[in-house]
């Protein structure tokens, strides 16, 4: 039976289909970052957008679903990368096609159907298909042998029971308790062509037999002591590599090789100009810009911290290999529109964000080609003679300085049969460390050993406490008492003040108790729930187990309220004008403005930032009360709050509606959004590729920025003798006429250096038939220097001249010598010959060149040896 070819696209669109008939619900791929799973860097199956359904905390209108799930493994424990380019199937980015059942179908139709669609609809021959069952799944061997007609010779029971019971390949487990069960595995034989064996048999690991498609059914709970219960209502989680089925349906043998794979192998043969296509370093630009282009869509910018450094490791090892081709320009971000022709209509959010990931892969290009050249200079160095290993040293050398993740040489390594000493690495990575946190100011509150009990917050509702010291610290050791004069860190068991969290800065205030006065500088986390009172006691002694009274700013607090309410308002507005794409990526929260970091690949034009100042204004003229509810983290889900992109949330959360935001948050807020009273913008720029801040006043901050912008257009208006209504004509009528001075200072400037050009041509001396002139040029500018410079070459025929400009102790130098001269004389080195001495350098063409000096008083003596100079070079 011969096999139908189907392209990828015809792959995805048949599997829904199929499904679809079946009965589920088509749901699309969830994003690459987990929206529900904090333990989880990135999506890395099908099933993780499922996770709440399995376990019981979600419910789905269906009871079937199918999807076409876009899946990464390049980061924490789910990690393919050095992989990649150096086999026919490990991957990056990958797509996973799967179909589930939520206490619906189970066994009996999830393997009919999976042979159904393997062998009727793709047409694969069933006489190649082998399948796996865990080892005393007798139900799942029966479906295959039996109903299905699979050979029992070709139904491998995998288990042994070794390790015990349940640990096995063929038997999965979300957890070490929980929902499990066994696993069946379809396989594809690529014939006795190829080595490898079976699965099961000592030769499984070759090639021959290719799994394809697993089948989990869930159908126990398993407990604490090892022993399993029946689930009430069993669960399917399949999962099927799209690569993997496309590559036996295509008929070739390597993913590689698929018609997606080919497409993209040959875009990046076309920007690297590398025509031998099979060259592995072609494979990993195809895979890599799959995996940084769907990130960038799905809102994950180069960084170096978390996802971010997954990202900039990917695209920097893409760029490694195109430099390796000979590509020492940035070509990566050029393959962007060929990923989008081929996967925009299957995953739409790539499309709509097509030239925001060509912009960022652009810049982070062209942030790292600034430094490959130098730093692969030094790799190779490093790896040259006889070197069996790259020192940690380097290697830190490279990450540091050079921006080389440490996998990137660790690539570079393996090409060559090298290793990299990890080891090394890690130690120069935490001397460095150790380093800054000397060199900074560390807060020590995480540092301290804190073993009592959480304490209470109740500064959202009030601002002073009558509290109880439950442990003091001093220099980071417990002690029993604080006394006057003392730096100390105090807990309590009841507290007003805010620790710092989610950008928002701790409180400052004050703890008594009697004569003792502490005052609180900053609140910080010693834990998720104990605040540590960093501070001074100014009097008195301070004891544990004192009954204090402890009292918040509040006018630090209110200031603090007003910016870190209208960071919510500014952050939908900005999402509003700007696009969805549009995510936090750090802010800062005080008393005196909000500082607000977000995902935009380009400046926010003035325009723009009239719009996001109206519309948050709006927002605080329409004087709303701001809500605050605690639930649980499904239910914030359901009613749209935003979750920050990176954040951790516990299984309750707090929901804030201000105005018409909706965000969780665990902050302190004003009562009503006309508390904010008044929003500026005062600065706007980029602080990394991808990213721009935005930093604004609000309330008397906003009103003292706003009338120093008064008091100086006031004084500009004074200065220019204007009204203030008429200041912008004034400034154009005076601009106007400063460049009319210009122009005319210029042309004097030029007469002067005619006249003196004609004085000083009959100064030049004839110096073997060159004609030598060193001069000084009284009241010249650099332009002037080289317009009589050109002058005098014109004048003098046959020249080589040095003309200078004193101001005060500084020297400007001009140098030319004629076409004819500059085989025997440079421009560049008599220049440099005359700035050497007056305390400068410099260069320029052998025909031109121009140098700075300080040392005014050498420069006579320069010029009189220029001569002599010129003499030993002729």
């Amino acid at each position: 039976m011969s096999t139908p070819t189907f392209s990828v696209a015809d792959i995805r669109k048949t599997f829904l289909d199929f499904f679809a008939s079946k009965g589920h619900t088509v749901v699309a791929s969830s994003p690459l970052v987990p929206g529900n799973d904090p333990t989880l860097m990135f999506t890395n199956s099908g099933m993780v957008q499922f996770k709440d359904v399995f376990l019981g905390t979600d419910k789905r209108p269906y009871v079937r679903a199918a999807s076409v799930q876009a899946c990464l493994r390049a980061g924490g424990k789910h990690n393919d990368l050095e992989n990649v380019g150096y086999t026919a199937r490990h991957h990056t980015f990958f797509e996973m096609l799967g179909n589930w059942s939520f206490g619906d179908y189970f066994k009996r139709d999830s393997l009919k159907w999976a042979f159904e669609l393997l062998t009727t609809v793709y047409k694969l021959p069933a006489d190649r298909l082998w399948a796996t069952v865990y080892i005393d799944d007798d139900e799942a061997y029966d479906i295959w042998t039996k109903e299905i007609g699979l050979p029992p010779e070709r139904v491998v029971r995998i288990g042994d029971n070794k390790g015990g019971k349940y640990q096995s390949d063929n038997f999965w487990m979300m957890a070490d308790t929980g929902p499990c069960g066994p696993c069946s595995e379809i396989f594809f034989d690529h014939g006795p062509e190829v080595a490898g064996g079976p699965p099961g048999s000592p030769e499984q690991d070759g090639d021959r037999y290719i799994e394809i498609w697993n089948n989990v059914f869930m159908q126990f709970d398993m407990q604490p002591d090892g022993s399993v219960k029946p689930l009430p209502a069993p669960c399917v989680d399949t999962g099927m590599g799209l690569e993997r089925l496309a590559a036996i349906l295509q008929h070739v043998h390597s993913n590689y090789e698929i018609d997606l794979f080919d497409a993209l192998i040959k875009a990046a043969a076309r920007e690297t100009g590398c025509t031998d296509l099979a060259n592995p370093s072609l494979k990993v630009i195809a895979d890599h810009i799959r995996a940084t282009s769907f990130l960038v869509a799905d809102g994950v910018i180069p960084s170096n911290e978390g996802r971010g450094y997954v990202q900039r490791r990917i695209i920097r090892r893409a760029i490694r290999h195109g430099y390796k081709l000979g590509r020492k320009t940035p070509f990566f971000h050029k393959l962007v529109p060929d990923l989008v022709a081929l996967m925009g209509d299957a995953y739409p959010n790539l499309a709509q964000n097509a030239q925001r990931v060509t912009d960022i892969l652009k810049a982070e290009e062209e942030r790292f080609f600034e430094t490959l050249a130098n730093g692969m200079e030094i790799l190779d160095a490093a790896l040259a003679g006889d070197a069996k290993v790259l020192p940690g040293d380097v290697a830190f050398k490279l990450h540091d300085t050079y921006g080389f993740p440490l996998d990137l040489s660790a690539d570079v390594c393996r090409e060559r049969g090298l290793t990299v000493d990890e080891a090394g690495f890690a130690a120069a990575m935490d001397k460095q460390k150790a380093q800054a946190r000397a060199a900074g100011k560390f807060k020590m509150d995480r540092a301290l050993e804190y073993t009592g009990v959480a304490n209470t917050f109740t500064g959202y509702e009030r601002l002073s406490e009558t509290a109880k010291i439950v442990a003091i610290y001093v220099d980071g050791t417990a002690a029993a008492q604080l006394r006057a004069g003392e730096a100390g860190v105090v807990v309590l068991d009841t507290t007003p003040f805010y620790a710092e969290s989610g950008g928002q800065v701790g409180d400052q205030g004050v703890i008594t108790s009697g004569s003792a006065r502490f005052a609180v500088e900053d609140t910080l986390k010693i834990k998720a729930d104990v605040f540590g009172h960093h501070g001074t006691l100014t009097t008195g002694t301070l004891n544990v187990g004192d009954t204090v009274a402890a009292e918040v700013d509040m006018a630090l607090r209110a200031a603090t309220m007003r910016n870190h309410s209208v960071t919510h308002i500014m952050h939908k507005a900005l999402r509003e004008v700007l696009g969805a794409h549009v995510q936090q990526k750090g802010s800062l929260v005080n008393a005196d403005r909000t500082r607000f970091d977000f995902a935009h690949g380009a400046p926010v034009t003035d325009a723009e930032i009239r719009e996001i100042e109206r519309r948050v204004n709006a927002e605080i003229l329409a004087n709303t009360a701001t809500e605050a509810r605690v639930m649980d983290i499904e239910s914030a889900q359901k009613t749209g709050a935003m979750m920050l992109f990176g954040e951790k949330y516990g299984e309750s959360v707090r929901v804030l509606d201000i105005g018409t935001s909706r965000e969780l948050c665990g902050g302190t807020h004003v009562q009503r959004t006309g508390d904010i009273g008044l929003f500026k913008v005062v600065a706007e720029g980029g602080v990394a590729a991808g990213v721009r801040r935005i930093e604004a006043v609000t309330g008397q901050n906003a009103l003292a920025y706003l009338q120093q912008l008064e008091d100086t257009v006031g004084q500009a208006a004074g200065a220019l003798k204007a009204p203030v209504a008429e200041l912008t004509n004034r400034i154009g009528q005076t601009l106007e006429q400063v460049r009319a001075l210009e122009k005319e200072v210029a042309a004097l400037k030029g007469k002067l250096a005619s006249s003196q050009g004609d004085e000083l041509a009959g100064q030049a001396v004839d110096v073997k038939g060159i004609k030598v002139l060193a001069a000084t040029l009284a009241g010249a500018d650099a332009k002037t220097l080289r317009d009589t410079l050109d002058k005098l070459k014109d004048k003098l025929k046959t020249a080589a001249i040095v003309l200078a400009a004193v101001d005060g102790d500084k020297v400007q130098l001009a140098a030319g010598v004629t076409a004819d001269s500059i085989g025997k004389v440079k421009a560049g080195e008599l220049v440099n010959f005359v700035a050497q001495q007056v305390g400068g350098k410099g260069g320029g063409k052998p025909d031109m060149a121009m140098a700075g000096g300080t040392n005014a008083a050498a420069l006579p003596a320069a010029l009189a040896g220029v001569a002599d100079w010129v003499a030993q070079r002729t």
